[in-house]
């Protein structure tokens, strides 16, 4: 485990007392530590949670701030999910994931010749457990950091609303400036892209039928590719999974510069995958199209196609994971923000994992259980030998 992730303490300070000093029994920094070990040791539920601190005694609650033999019932877990504001939890923990993004940084590509351009996938889930018990804002917009795949924010989308009115949320919070936001067809509207812009940042939006003309324009100009070969730029990659074989070609045009009044458009893309069983020999084949800001110069047709590929690490890398590992779905805590609240603690269960190097975070979790203590030093906190 690395011991270089920015201490998560000092940042959770940042969230106000929120609880009567009366009958008040553990410090609200020590109980949120709590929960974020025990939830890294692979705890998902209050109970789960609440009787971790009983299996592990004093040895791992004393470095908490935690006194006594027990820790936290499954009552007080519960008014800390329940009470917490939500807001301010999302704040803090986004605060420190800007701190890693920055402790963290990287200037250049792997190969030295080209600069980073830093991306963050945008994308909702819906917990479909708390929603199946009528649990209000069950749909969460997340983004997650390309490079890092820590999950920069969280914001709950309002049950009368959709994932478009709840971007402006989320921006606000994260931050976009100097970074590539890249999203699916269900956020590629103007609105959008303006705001991405008016922040000094680029996006990567992918384009389908809920934009028509858009789409029928990027489409018209890869009809014509012989006649606007000028402006056309291409990359291919290839990669192998078993016995799938996966080949990308990427094609880029900035045909539509002064065109289209998409706002800040400067280059299309045309993506097409084929995907090969070798074993059957079945030949699939998708192509799907999208927008820049980019211009070549900041952009090229490798970058792009990068980009892309590496938007859907909030699906396979965050989303799969919380639904998978954390069971997330069979989850049915409905009561107040109690879902969104303990999504959060999972988004930063699975962050730090990353950051420690896992890439398979149910391994993770058994290797943090067997060895709690490892992971008390690589949170900052002093263990006592």
């Amino acid at each position: 485990m690395s011991t270089a992730v920015p201490p998560l303490d000092s940042f959770l300070t940042e969230i106000p007392e929120y609880r009567n000093a009366k009958g008040k029994r553990y410090q609200l920094k020590a109980l949120l530590l709590y929960v974020c070990l025990a939830m890294l040791c692979g705890r998902r539920s209050q109970a789960a949670i609440a009787e971790w601190g009983a299996d592990y005694g004093p040895a791992v609650l004393v470095p908490l701030g935690i006194t006594g033999e027990h820790g936290p019932s499954q009552a007080t877990v519960h008014r800390l999910f329940k009470q917490i504001s939500r807001a301010k939890l999302e704040a803090a923990l986004s605060h420190w994931a800007e701190t890693v993004l920055h402790h963290y940084e990287c200037n250049t590509s792997e190969d030295m010749r080209e600069p980073v351009l830093e991306g963050i996938a945008i994308d909702g889930k819906t917990l479909r457990g708390s929603k199946k018990q009528g649990a209000q804002e069950a749909h969460l917009l997340s983004a997650v950091s390309h490079r890092l795949h820590v999950v920069l924010g969280q914001v709950a989308v309002d049950a009368k609303s959709n994932e478009i009115s709840a971007m402006d949320k989320l921006l606000a919070l994260i931050g976009v400036a100097g970074r590539v936001t890249t999203t699916d067809a269900l956020l590629t509207q103007r609105q959008i892209a303006q705001a991405i812009l008016d922040d000094n940042g680029d996006y990567v939006m992918v384009v389908k039928d809920n934009q028509p003309t858009l789409l029928a324009d990027i489409r018209l100009v890869f009809e014509h590719a012989n006649v606007l070969a000028d402006t056309i730029s291409e990359t291919r990659s290839s990669t192998m999974h078993g016995n799938r074989i996966e080949e990308r070609q990427l094609w880029t045009s900035t045909a539509l510069v002064g065109y289209a009044d998409w706002p800040g458009l400067q280059q299309v893309l045309k993506l097409e995958r084929t995907v090969t069983n070798k074993r059957t020999r079945q030949v699939r084949q998708e192509v799907s199209y999208a927008v820049t800001s980019l211009p070549p110069a900041r952009g090229s047709a490798g970058q792009l196609l990068k980009l892309w590929r590496e938007h859907w690490h909030i699906e396979n890398k965050l989303h799969y994971v919380r639904d998978v590992t954390f069971d997330e779905d069979r989850s049915q805590v409905r009561t107040g923000s109690i879902p969104q609240v303990m999504a959060a603690f999972r988004n930063l269960t699975i962050s730090i994992l990353r950051l420690w190097g896992y890439s398979n975070i149910a391994a993770a979790c058994r290797r943090v259980a067997a060895r709690p203590a490892l992971a008390l030093a690589a949170l900052g906190l002093k263990v006592e030998t």
